[in-house]
């Protein structure tokens, strides 16, 4: 156990770190527009462990000078600033849910947009275009697939994956309620499988941040999962506040397994839709029924009081 006398440095180590990545992030807002000052703080200082040890830095201050000057070291960096892990049909109980009560619903609509925010490397872009498809719905819809990070996003256009993940993706896309065989929708070649083009037909990838930038289109379907819990709660109320502000009254929101709307400043605004704990799924309120909802607050307030 250590000492009492080690206890201080210990904490001025960790808080000179911290302060030393806040000035990092602050950097990178001003020279490239890209803001993490937002991101969960255990977050970054893990990332950034791992990024220096990675690039071959030793102290924060070097590789701030190198970031500011050279675009490339950015770019390097980027890749361990954003979350990149993620499967097809990743928590089928998700999709399934998906399948069997929201997509009923959506198909009362003439023609659908739907919004898969955080796509990193694309997983879910291409799951959700399959989902669509089997439900005669794909043809109608625009998928719009964002992410921060445009080698992701690349990678997330190319539709391309390892072929040792294929088995997993196949677990899971018939855990979800997959109506045939995944396999019928990529081919194989040398060590990767490349997902059908006519799926990528209606998906439309955009660079997009949810620490900075604003709606861009009126949406049926907002998925963002296991994005949130990267950012502080000032951060997730913003992007919950962009997904209210996109959705047309009566779409869904959908969110990790380990998000809730429970505590956002937005919470009144939707419906749970699902009673399964580990499926999040919300429903967006029309705005007479989110005032009505805000009255009976108030009034409850004062009558506390």
């Amino acid at each position: 156990m250590p000492s009492a006398a080690t206890e201080p440095a210990d904490t001025d180590a960790e808080i000179l770190a911290d302060v030393e990545i806040r000035v990092l992030m602050e950097a990178i807002y001003l020279r490239y527009q890209h803001d993490f000052r937002a991101y969960a703080p255990g977050l970054l200082r893990r990332r950034m462990v791992q990024a220096m040890a990675q690039m071959g830095y030793r102290r924060m201050a070097d590789l701030q000078h190198a970031l500011l000057r050279e675009p490339a070291v950015f770019g390097r960096l980027l890749q361990y600033l954003t979350v990149q892990v993620s499967e097809m049909f990743r928590d089928p109980a998700y999709f399934r849910a998906l399948r069997e009560e929201v997509l009923p619903q959506l198909s009362t609509w003439p023609s659908l947009k739907v919004w898969v925010a955080g796509c990193s490397h694309g997983e879910e872009v291409w799951s959700m275009a399959i989902l669509l498809h089997e439900a005669g719905l794909l043809d109608r819809t625009i998928i719009y697939a964002t992410d921060i990070n445009p080698q992701a996003l690349q990678r997330a256009e190319d539709g391309v994956f390892p072929r040792d993940r294929a088995a997993l993706f196949s677990r899971n896309y018939l855990a979800s309620g997959g109506k045939g065989s995944l396999s019928d929708y990529y081919t194989c070649a040398y060590d990767a499988i490349a997902f059908d083009r006519s799926l990528r037909r209606q998906i439309t990838f955009a660079d997009h941040s949810l620490a900075t930038d604003a709606v861009f289109s009126e949406v049926h379907l907002v998925s963002c999962r296991n994005v949130l819990i990267y950012f502080t709660p000032a951060l997730q109320d913003r992007s919950i506040g962009l997904f209210r502000d996109a959705l047309v009254r009566g779409g869904f929101l959908g969110l990790g397994s380990r998000e809730t709307l429970q505590f956002s400043a937005h919470a009144g605004a939707f419906e749970p839709l699902h009673a399964q704990a580990d499926v999040k799924l919300y429903r967006r309120l029309p705005d007479a029924m989110v005032a009505s909802t805000s009255r009976r607050r108030t009034s409850s307030s004062w009558t506390r009081q």
